[in-house]
This record gives structure tokens, C-alpha cells and sequence, in this order.
């Protein structure tokens, strides 16, 4: 992807499209980002840059799909996961997640840092999505949303995830209870550095920590194969002209994501 104060998208050969196993979608509204890995299974779903600053999910839901409810949660950096069916509407329930309870429901979360996570369900239609920076991979909110989809019928072995945008280790600095947090959260005998989601910081007591390589060890310890899921590469820090960074500019802003489980596979809930 080009530098910073380069346009990623005015390259008259689309060269910019060159993300392996992701795709940049244009509209009329712009472009935004999806997973080959979900696509391919017809599951309409987009993660939005900073360049749709001022719509929001009702707004993009448009983007994705037609005849869409839209469901949103309050995100207070949380293990949270709740029904689609209870995220209506304002006042947004707190939580970090949502799990789908019916077809063509679209489930957001945004973030200006963390990892946004989109799951799905080939089996059932269900999908989920969440809001996992360290907190929440530490609450355990992944393979809680796992949960909840196998409770519906899914098998862990069948699903799908995408990692989106996130901050990329090099620029996160945490420290060390930081780092002991989330390897208490990561069940088995896991080396974080070993796996690539901790490296060493030049400042003493302090660590580098790759939050989408933890989310990605903290699901393929709870079942999820590595084929199985889609890691971007893009990092919102470096990449001013496509996210917003908090990291970065210390300014409270944020992209969007969403997905829609599929209507045809899932029964009609009137509560949706």
C-alpha cells in the first residue's frame, strides 16, 4: 500500500487492489475492504475506512446488502457478546459483540485500533462480529462468540473469520501485566513471542504486542484451523490516508465493519 500522503486509490490501473486473500469493493459511496475467505461463502460484509467518516452502520448497511436490519452495540471494551435481537435500536446495550438470531440481520462494531473480527457460519447462515482490542481478547470475547454460534448450531470446524485492520505490533507498546493479561487468556502452553504476538521493546519492562496474531492464537486454541481464518495486513497507524489511528492521533474517531448472515439458511425471528 503507498505512503503516507499518497491516495491509495487513484491508481488508474487498480494496482492498489493487490491484497492477497482481500479485496478492495467500489461504489458509488467509495471502496471498502473484504475477505476473500467470507465472500466466497456469500456472506455479504465490508470493513469501512476513515474515508466514510459520518455514516454510520444505518448508512452502510446500504453498502453491503438490501432489506437489512441493522444492530450495533455500545462498545465498552468487554468479554460481551449479545443477541442481534437485543441491539435494536438507541439507547445501544453495552457490550462488544453480537451474534446473529435470524437472516439478513447486519452486525457492527467499530474500533480506530483494535482488531475488528467478522464470523461466520457456511452451516447455519449465523454470523458474529466483535470489538477485540487486548481487553477483550483478555475477557475471552472470541471464543465466547464461538459459543454462542455453536449454541445455534454451528460447527467450530466450519467457521469462518476475518481479522480486519488493526494496529500492527511495531506500533503497539504495552507492558508487561499487559502481556501476562493476555497469555492467562490463551488457554494451553503457548509461547506469545514464539508465535509472533509479542516482541521485545528497546524500553525495559515494555513489549511490543501484535493484538491480531493473539486474537489469531487465542481462536486456533479454541478450534479455529489456521486455514480458517483471513488476517489483513493493512495497520491502521500506518496508514493515515485509509483509518483512523487512536495510537496515532489521539483523536477519538473510528471505521466501521459489519456482516449479514444469510436469510435463506435461517428461520425468521420477529423479534429482529
Amino acid at each position: 500500500m503507498p505512503t503516507e500522503g499518497c491516495d491509495p486509490f487513484d491508481r488508474p490501473d487498480s494496482s492498489f487492489n493487490n491484497l492477497q486473500d482481500w479485496t478492495w469493493i467500489g461504489c458509488y459511496g467509495g471502496y471498502y475492504l473484504q475477505s476473500d475467505l467470507l465472500q466466497e461463502q456469500g456472506f455479504e460484509h465490508g470493513f469501512f475506512t476513515r474515508r466514510w467518516q459520518g455514516r454510520g452502520p444505518d448508512v452502510l448497511a446500504g453498502y453491503i446488502s438490501a432489506g437489512i436490519s441493522v444492530h450495533r452495540p455500545q462498545q465498552v471494551h468487554s468479554g460481551i457478546v449479545l443477541n442481534a435481537s437485543d441491539a435494536r435500536q438507541d439507547p445501544w446495550p453495552e457490550a462488544d459483540g453480537l451474534v446473529s438470531t435470524s437472516g439478513s440481520q447486519s452486525l457492527w462494531v467499530c474500533g480506530a485500533d483494535c482488531t475488528p473480527v467478522l464470523i461466520a457460519d457456511p452451516g447455519t447462515g449465523h454470523a458474529a462480529a466483535c470489538h477485540a482490542g487486548w481487553r477483550g481478547v483478555a475477557a475471552g470475547i472470541l471464543p465466547t462468540a464461538l459459543d454462542r454460534l455453536t449454541e445455534r448450531g454451528a460447527r467450530r470446524k466450519d467457521l469462518l473469520v476475518a481479522l480486519g485492520p488493526a494496529v500492527s505490533g511495531p506500533h503497539y507498546q504495552v507492558g508487561q501485566e499487559v502481556v501476562e493479561t493476555i497469555a492467562a487468556a490463551i488457554p494451553g502452553p503457548v509461547d506469545l513471542s514464539e508465535r509472533g504476538a509479542v516482541s521485545p521493546d528497546e524500553q525495559p519492562g515494555r513489549h511490543r504486542l501484535d493484538i491480531r496474531a493473539a486474537a489469531r492464537l487465542q481462536l486456533q486454541q479454541a478450534g479455529i484451523t489456521d486455514e480458517r481464518i483471513a488476517q489483513c495486513p493493512l495497520c491502521t497507524v500506518s496508514e493515515p490516508e485509509l483509518f483512523h489511528s487512536w495510537r496515532r492521533d489521539q483523536v477519538k474517531a473510528v471505521q466501521w465493519s459489519g456482516i449479514v448472515s444469510q436469510a435463506a439458511a435461517l428461520e425468521p425471528d420477529s423479534s429482529s
